[in-house]
Order: structure tokens, then sequence, then C-alpha cells
């Protein structure tokens, strides 16, 4: 079962300095508190959910559809709307807030956003190929990507082959970035190394799915410290 997600905005990139001095370079995030809209029951559905609603907007921006469901539920309108299903909607009732205090015992969490767009590249920057030869024997094409297709048994290029194209603007999921701090106060998320996108890019961040023994930044300064004082006990 899936747990809830928040969404939070790029603003862009910072550092952090450890004690040690050591040196962490940190994607920060602006999160604000989602909104349960509705609970979905198993018997009406089949099935348990849990719909969030995230960020304002206008509601002039709405259809008259979303402004009588908004109404009906006698909530603020909302930019977005998420579906989670959940094991138990006991835990939830409509108009509860959620906002980065669901990662308070978090570690690591996964991160799911859309790259930055970078046109029509050819085959060279999109996919890495080496290229024709750039010396002797090749006129013009020295950036092409050679041979596509076969002779007259299939007769086609394939599905899926790798050739120029749009290249970025695809959603990537990255798994277990680890919490490098949070400010519940100004509702900021700093997460270690890159995200995909651009600035203002809306990121999905939700716990990590995966069950791992991974030691966090802090834990391996804590580590290595301890290591270095059990040598002095020794020689005592």
């Amino acid at each position: 079962m899936t747990e809830i997600a928040l969404i939070g905005k790029k603003i862009g990139m910072t550092r952090e300095f450890y004690k040690t001095g050591q040196l962490v370079p940190v994607t920060v995030l602006k999160v604000e508190k989602a909104r349960v809209i509705q609970v979905i029951d198993e018997e009406k559905r089949g099935y348990k959910a849990v719909q969030l609603g995230y960020g304002k907007i206008k509601n002039s921006k709405l259809t008259k559809a979303m402004k009588g469901f908004y109404a009906k539920k006698n909530t603020e309108a909302k930019k977005k709307l998420k579906e989670f299903r959940v094991q138990n909607t006991e835990d939830y009732k409509e108009g509860n807030e959620f906002g980065l205090e669901i990662f308070k015992d978090t570690k690591f969490v996964d991160t799911r956003s859309k790259t930055i767009g970078k046109g029509f590249a050819g085959a060279m920057k999109r996919w890495n190929f080496g290229g024709l030869r750039a010396s002797h024997g090749v006129s013009v094409s020295h950036r092409a990507h050679g041979s596509t297709g076969h002779s007259q048994d299939p007769g086609k290029v394939f599905k899926g082959k790798k050739m120029a194209g749009h290249m970025g603007d695809r959603l990537r999921t990255m798994l277990n970035i680890e919490i490098i701090k949070t400010d519940l106060e100004n509702e900021l998320l700093y997460l270690k190394g890159s995200i995909p996108g651009s600035k203002n890019t809306e990121i999905v961040v939700r716990k990590s799915v995966k069950n791992i023994n991974k030691m966090t930044i802090s834990e391996k300064i804590v580590a290595a410290e301890d290591a270095k004082k059990t040598p002095d006990k020794k020689k005592k």
C-alpha cells in the first residue's frame, strides 16, 4: 500500500556545512500543506483511498463542476488533486492537513519530477553515441547515428530504436534521497544532492519505498568520531 505523498516546489540548490567541515550540496523544496478533500470508502468504490488537495488556485480558474465539488465539500479550492490508496481510512478525516511533519522520523525519501526539456537533440547528445569517423572517408555525416533499419526483410525500423528526437521533459523517479534537514516553520525540505527539474518544478515527495540500511551523513560522522576515540582507550 502506498503512503500519502506531498507536492513541493523546487526553489534551487545550496550547501550545508557540518561541524567536521564537510560540505554537502542540497536541493531546497518548498512543501506546502496538503488537505484531505475526501475519504473514499471500500463499500462505494471497492478500495480504500484518500484524496488530497495541493496548492492554491483562484475560483475564477475553476470549472463549474469543480466549483460545485469544492462547495459541497465546504473547503477552499485546490490546484491539484491526488488519490492515494491506504490501509486504514480511519486515520484520515476530511479537512485534516498534512505537512512536513509526516517525514519526522524518516531518513530517506523518493521523489518524482519532470526533467529539464532539451528540445530536439541528435543521437550523440541524446543517447551518447560515438558518431562516425571524424577524419577520412566520412563526408558531412560525422554526427549521424548510422544505419537504422534492415534490408528487404523485415524492411522497417523497429519501435524503440535509439534515434534523434525530443530529449528531456520526462518523468523521473529518484529513490532513497537523504533528508538533510527540515524547516517546519518556513515549510522547507533540504534533500541531499540534485533532483531532476528546473526551478519551480513540482516534485512529489514520499517516504522511501525500499527498506535500506544506509547510514546518513550525521550517523557516519558520529561513527567516525567514535572510531577515533576507541584506539586511545586501548593504549591506556
